[in-house]
């Protein structure tokens, strides 16, 4: 199959990462996977391929395209990326990548495509196996911690508080929009719906 696109969640496998905010990606992947499991129209089916990631195809924005959670960890995400998109044909430009933000608050997202990966090794990961920075990034926020002293890599892997876990649905659902956008009308449109949202300022992280 020919396929459009596809949207890739990053985080790390396994039920003790699941809530973290490393793992904001993979709950997006996950948004979109309940929708398609209950809108037929949307044709989710499971591919069975040996890797190192969860894939599936589902006909979303129109027309076919992949939906892929790398289960690498972190840090290796390049590895499965570079495999989908070498197997199924998808150039780095119809690719989206969708990752944890430190220097966004929580509510606030942006949409890019190519720059450097910021210090965060799964994009980094994938820009070294793809060879180019040249594809769409999600940013979805998660803060950084108030206390300076506090080791991001901890920070990262510790679970959202319950005001910010709160919200999650309602984050996760506009920026699962932004991408429908984004394949329907474009970069301009999308970015303009995903950079505008924000959540009231006493009630973000």
């Amino acid at each position: 199959m020919d396929f459009k696109g596809a949207i890739v969640g990053l985080g790390n496998p396994g039920p003790e990462y699941a809530n973290t905010r490393h793992n904001i990606g993979f709950m997006l992947v996950d948004h979109l996977l309940q929708l398609a499991g209950e809108r037929k129209s949307m044709h989710l089916e499971k591919i069975e391929e040996s890797g190192d990631y969860d894939l599936w195809q589902c006909k979303f924005a129109g027309a076919f395209r992949l939906l892929a959670k790398p289960l690498t960890y972190m840090n290796l995400s390049g590895k499965a990326v570079a495999r989908i998109c070498g197997r199924h044909a998808i150039e780095p430009g119809d690719l989206v990548v969708v990752h944890d933000e430190l220097d966004l608050p929580v509510g606030r997202m942006k949409f890019k495509r190519g720059g450097s990966d910021n210090g965060h090794n799964g994009l980094k990961s994938i820009q070294e196996r793809l060879g180019t920075p040249d594809f769409h990034r999600l940013r979805l926020g998660i803060g950084r911690p108030a206390d300076q002293y506090k080791p991001i890599p901890d920070w990262v892997l510790e679970p959202f508080d319950p005001q910010s876990a709160a919200h999650l649905p309602e984050i996760i659902a506009h920026a699962a929009k932004g991408l429908d956008i984004f394949f329907r009308r474009g970069m301009g449109f999308a970015q303009q719906h995903v950079n505008a949202f924000s959540l009231p300022e006493e009630e973000s992280e």
